[in-house]
Formats: C-alpha cells, structure tokens, sequence
C-alpha cells in the first residue's frame, strides 16, 4: 500500500477526530453533551465551541475531493513520490488546520486550508502533469 493510500485511511479517520473539540464544546454547554438532539445542541455553540463545529463541517467537506484525487492520481499517476507528497502535505495541513482554527488565528489557518485544497487540486489533475 502507498503512502498516499495511507494518508487516505488516516484522513478518513480524522472525520470522527475532529469530532472530540465539538463533543467537548458541547459537554461544556450547560446540561453536557444532548445525545437525543445533539444538531440542534451545536447550532446554539458560540465562540470556540462555533468553531469546534466548523472545523468538524469542513473536515467532512474536505475528504471528498482528497478521496477522489488519491484514487485518481493512484490509478493514473506514475509519479508516485509526487503523489506521496502531497498526500502527506494534505495530511498536515488538515493537522495544522484545526489549531489555527480553534486559536482563532483565522489567516494562517486560510492559508493552510488552501494548502490542503491545492494538494487535493493536484492530485486530482495529476495525470495531467506525470
């Protein structure tokens, strides 16, 4: 298995990851975490626990389109360590992401996004280039 494979199981695994800062805010929010209703419960989250919920939103956003570039720059890509690179950089920019974002350092961590959506871009247009 490629490192970008394994960078494709390790995104996979930060969708429930990214998921613990949002259940945290919500737990913290007067009556702790509402499992009976808990969308409606994070719709009233304000400040860091908002942004808990951002970052849970676009970490589930985010996957597709590295998915679909993983796959595609496996099947038809020859250059396998350009592959590997920037599947890694995608890796860290989406660790790197939710720091920011719950620090509220909002344009490093637009900075950071747009590594991670440019890694996905080529990696989805990667038989183009290789």
């Amino acid at each position: 298995m490629t490192v970008a494979l394994w960078c494709l199981f390790a995104a996979a695994l930060l969708h429930p990851l990214s998921k613990f800062p949002l259940a945290a805010a919500q737990a913290r929010e007067g009556r702790g975490y509402d499992n009976r209703n808990p969308r409606a419960q994070q719709e009233r989250l304000t400040g860091w626990g908002a942004r808990a919920r951002a970052i849970h939103a676009n970490q589930i956003e985010s996957f597709p389109l590295f998915a679909a570039g993983v796959l595609v720059a496996t099947v038809a890509a020859p250059k396998v360590c350009a592959v590997d690179c920037l599947a890694l950089a995608y890796i860290g920019a989406r660790l790197v992401y939710p720091i920011l974002y719950l620090a509220d350092v909002h344009y490093a961590r637009s900075l950071v996004w747009s590594v991670g959506f440019g890694a996905s871009l080529a990696l989805l247009t990667s038989p183009a280039w290789a």
